[in-house]
């Protein structure tokens, strides 16, 4: 397999990330919705205060997806939140893994970060792992969490510290 690449998200990545995050595979395990518009994903990689997205790419492709937003409260500006999505195709072939990595790097040696928040499904089994594999503590538990397929799942609360 050729080299992971991890860059700044680019405004012409909107269409890639759409259809990324479109695939059952992909939208199951996180909290997009199915179908989302085009307009909503050219918002959604527009330049936002506190909120960083990476791409992963392979070969030109696009093919994962992180948004780490750090807190804008000044009680809380040492944290930050994230979010990852993956190609449904390309998932357990490290993708994630060279997203956290760059999005742990940014928070320990550029951005003061000292404690990233994640919520993560608690049948996400895969995705568990690889946050923990990072570092990352399972902190609680919200019960029915979030809506999907028409069931009410529960999610994991889990945390890095520096």
């Amino acid at each position: 397999m050729s080299e992971i690449v991890i860059r700044h998200i680019e405004p012409n990545d909107a269409e890639a990330l759409r259809a990324i995050m479109s695939h059952p595979g992909v939208y199951h395990d996180t909290l997009q919705v199915p179908h989302p518009s085009m307009e909503m994903w050219r918002q959604r990689v527009a330049d936002k205060p506190g909120r960083r997205h990476l791409v992963a790419c392979l070969e030109g492709k696009v093919v994962g997806h992180m948004a780490l937003d750090v807190m804008e409260n000044p009680r809380r500006s040492h944290v930050a939140t994230f979010g990852i999505g993956v190609a449904a195709h390309m998932q357990g072939r490290g993708v994630g893994g060279a997203l956290m990595r760059e999005m742990i790097n940014l928070c320990d040696n550029w951005l003061r970060i000292e404690r990233i928040e994640l919520t993560v499904f608690t049948d996400n089994a895969p995705a568990v792992a690889l946050y923990q594999r990072f570092g990352f503590e399972i902190e609680g538990t919200g019960r029915r969490f979030a809506l999907r397929n028409g069931e009410y799942v529960d999610a994991y609360f889990m945390a890095r510290m520096k």
